[in-house]
């Protein structure tokens, strides 16, 4: 995919990088040419120094050629304004906005964007709604290196049990939600179309868990 992101702070930065070494081609854009610091010296994407709003820039960064753009700077009206002109100038298919200050969410919410609030998980929420993963992290915690990733079961998943399909070394607990009634992983009930999944997992397993699930949902 190629993606933009607008603003290389270390939300922004941390995300670029996570981006590119998923292998996508990424285009990280700021006004400040010393934020690029914030970026690890194996960056493999492209760095744009200049105004967001200026169309050199718009046009340096291919905005008309993106799949996804992450707007991510520290200004919500000005992530706001960027992210809407991205919807409806250039209809770049999958657009995420930070917020920054939640005085100001009411406002981005008038434009129907997908909206991001918190810097702690914030990295995990903006690539899966970027990439639009079946594997969602809903919960991080660096602490504990813990992740909550959320499952919502697919067609091709019904009768199958979950231990056919999820290693046992890539999560700790399982829990499944079916309508109002919740099971444990101890029960390894059979699954059925539109149970929800959430498995707790160490944070490093997260990326092997999604690619694995990825590749469950391409066989379908």
């Amino acid at each position: 995919m190629n993606v933009i992101v607008v603003g290389c702070g270390r939300l922004g930065s941390i995300l670029a990088y996570q981006l590119s070494k998923n292998g996508h081609q990424v285009t990280i854009i700021d006004q400040n040419e010393a934020t690029f610091g914030n970026l690890p010296p194996d960056f493999r994407g492209r760095t744009i120094e200049g105004d967001i709003l200026s169309r050199d820039v718009l046009h340096r960064a291919e905005f008309a050629h993106a799949d996804a753009l992450a707007v991510v700077t520290n200004y919500d009206t000005l992530n706001a304004v960027v992210a809407h002109m991205a919807k409806i100038v250039y209809h770049i298919p999958r657009v995420v906005v930070r917020n920054y200050d939640p005085r100001w969410k009411p406002f981005q919410e008038v434009f129907d964007l997908n909206i991001v609030s918190t810097a702690g998980w914030g990295m995990h929420r903006f690539e899966d709604l970027l990439l639009e993963s079946p594997l969602q992290v809903i919960y991080t915690d660096d602490t504990t290196k813990t992740a909550i990733c959320q499952i919502v079961v697919p067609k091709s998943w019904q009768g199958r049990k979950l231990r056919e399909l999820v290693p046992a070394e890539d999560f700790r607990t399982a829990t499944m939600v079916r309508g109002s009634k919740i099971m444990q992983n101890s029960d390894d009930p059979t699954i059925i179309f539109g149970d929800v999944i959430y498995l707790t997992t160490n944070l490093e397993r997260t990326l092997p868990l999604r690619q694995h699930i990825e590749k469950l949902m391409e066989k379908r």
